[in-house]
């Protein structure tokens, strides 16, 4: 069971050709440190059955961020300046996309903070969209007793 004693707030942007997409997310969630790794879990629930939750998992490195899904097959490599083959399950099977991060900004220190991502993705090289992708980590305030 996480302890969710932070507010994770998600908002995702995405250009493909002319349309445009925004995905705003407002949640409780955990934020650890171990060994200078940084990791952001949250719970993302399924849109066609509310009920079902899977565990996302934001692995923060020095200049690479690595998104996990619990249960699925999707890691995705953020690493600034590189692109990265990964896979992205659909959910009706894996897809291989390349990624490739041109920013990477990380303002997280112990109490929480934000990171900020600009990346493209593609399938057999050919652009899909343009992603951005900013992660607001904050501690929520201790319960009343």
């Amino acid at each position: 069971m996480l302890k969710e004693d932070y507010t994770i707030n998600i908002i995702g942007k995405q250009e493909y050709g002319d349309d445009q997409g925004e995905i705003t997310l407002s949640t409780t969630g955990t934020y650890t440190i171990r060994d200078h790794v940084r990791f952001i879990a949250y719970k993302e629930y399924d849109e066609d059955n509310p009920r079902v939750a899977h565990t996302a998992v934001l692995k923060v490195e020095p200049g690479k961020v690595t998104m996990m899904r619990a249960g699925s097959s999707t890691r995705l490599i953020l690493e600034e300046g590189r692109r990265h083959l990964c896979l992205y399950d659909t959910g009706f099977g894996p897809l291989t996309v390349g990624v490739f991060t041109s920013e990477l900004n990380t303002a997280l220190d112990r109490q929480g903070g934000s990171l900020e991502i600009k990346y493209t993705l593609d399938i057999d090289s050919n652009l899909s969209s343009r992603n951005q992708l900013r992660v607001e980590v904050t501690p929520l305030p201790p319960a009343a007793y």
